[in-house]
């Protein structure tokens, strides 16, 4: 498993693998962290629009959508996001955001 955190431009803050991920581990998390902020939406929902055929635009903006990353939101501002390499990583993601910002921070930010 991987992570990979994004300030508000889309800048990679931080990145960590576990040791033994496999090696597009790094890569899978910064997608989807790119996917969140873009779309300002858990790339969960993202894949629901897509699977549904309501906006197909992240199948051909270099987007991955798949579930794994939540934006960061504060005050209602996206101030970054946070990419999981795991199929359970928006679990993980909140569990994080929770404890960094101690509640304070949402992932919800339309």
């Amino acid at each position: 498993m991987a992570i990979a955190v994004l300030d508000w431009g889309g800048n990679l803050i931080e990145s960590h693998a576990m040791e033994g991920a496999a090696a597009n581990a790094i890569d899978t998390a910064l997608l989807k962290a790119k996917s969140a902020l873009r779309w300002r939406r858990p790339t969960s929902e993202t894949n629901k629009m897509v699977r549904s055929g309501e906006n197909l635009a992240p199948t051909f903006m270099n987007d991955f959508p798949q579930p794994g990353a939540l934006p960061i939101v504060l005050n209602g501002q996206t101030i970054g996001a946070m990419g999981v390499s795991s199929g359970d990583g928006e679990r993980c993601a909140q569990a994080a955001i929770d404890a960094v910002f101690k509640g304070k921070a949402t992932t919800v930010g339309r």
